[in-house]
């Protein structure tokens, strides 16, 4: 007599090879207490640098630009690192990945084009409000201000204050928004962004900007991209005035 024997499925005979595997690894998201932790922590941190920043009088226009952008980096900075140490501890899960690299070259790309938007944005407010104020001023006269305090406004502007924006507003904010479906989390963590930048002319583009990077995460499950969007932007606004400083030198 033959006896009848069933086939194992592929997975239970893979199961059965690797007993000891372990479980599927599944990231968790960041919530509503890394968010809370997260606002209040940049809040707190904000508040305290602008005590300084109006301390510094106006013929310090270079210092107080300095000091803004290193206020802008340690709060972002500090809100992400608040939020990372509260519960969920993964890198990971913050979209600290790594890319393939032509996602940072689109980042990049992207960033640049933010920046002409940028100008293009500034144009047509002046032309339809009459309104030539700049608020931000100091920021230029920081990266015009000679060769060290543009070497500090590239570390703190270019370099700083982008990773430190992007593991805030899309590291925490957009990752856990990101929980009620894509664009509540790329939206609502742009709206914020931009809010936080102030009622100005900067609110439009600052808005452009977090969306882009928002995608960007959306799409690769890495805030680098974001950075690259955000550096590139930044540091043709502070290479911008510096050569333009250089040129009527």
């Amino acid at each position: 007599m033959t006896e009848n024997r069933l086939t194992p499925a592929p997975e239970a005979a893979l199961e059965a090879a690797l007993p000891d595997a372990p479980p599927a690894r599944t990231v968790k998201r960041p919530g509503w207490p890394e968010t809370a932790v997260a606002a209040v922590t940049y809040a707190a941190l904000v508040a305290a640098g602008v005590a300084v920043i109006v301390s510094i009088s106006d013929e310090q226009a270079v210092t107080r630009g300095i000091v803004s952008y290193a206020v802008s980096a340690l709060a972002g900075l500090g809100a992400f690192g608040i939020a990372f140490l509260l519960r969920v501890r993964d890198p990971a899960a913050f979209g600290l990945r790594r890319v393939a690299g032509k996602w940072l070259l689109l980042g990049a790309g992207l960033g640049a084009g933010a920046f002409l938007l940028n100008i293009v944005v500034a144009i047509a407010y002046v032309q339809i409000s009459g309104d030539t104020s700049n608020p931000q001023g100091d920021y230029r006269a920081a990266a015009s201000g000679g060769a060290l305090s543009f070497v500090l406004t590239i570390l703190f502007g270019a370099i700083a204050t982008p990773i430190g924006e992007e593991l805030a507003f899309r590291g925490v904010l957009a990752n856990a928004l990101g929980r009620y479906g894509p664009w509540v989390g790329v939206i609502g963590s742009s709206a914020v962004f931009a809010l936080a930048h102030g009622m100005n002319i900067i609110l439009p583009i600052a808005f452009v900007v977090g969306a882009t990077s928002a995608l960007l995460l959306r799409r690769t499950g890495s805030v680098w991209p974001g950075v690259c969007v955000h550096a590139v932007n930044n540091g043709m606004s502070v290479l911008a005035p510096a050569l333009l400083t250089l040129s009527a030198a």
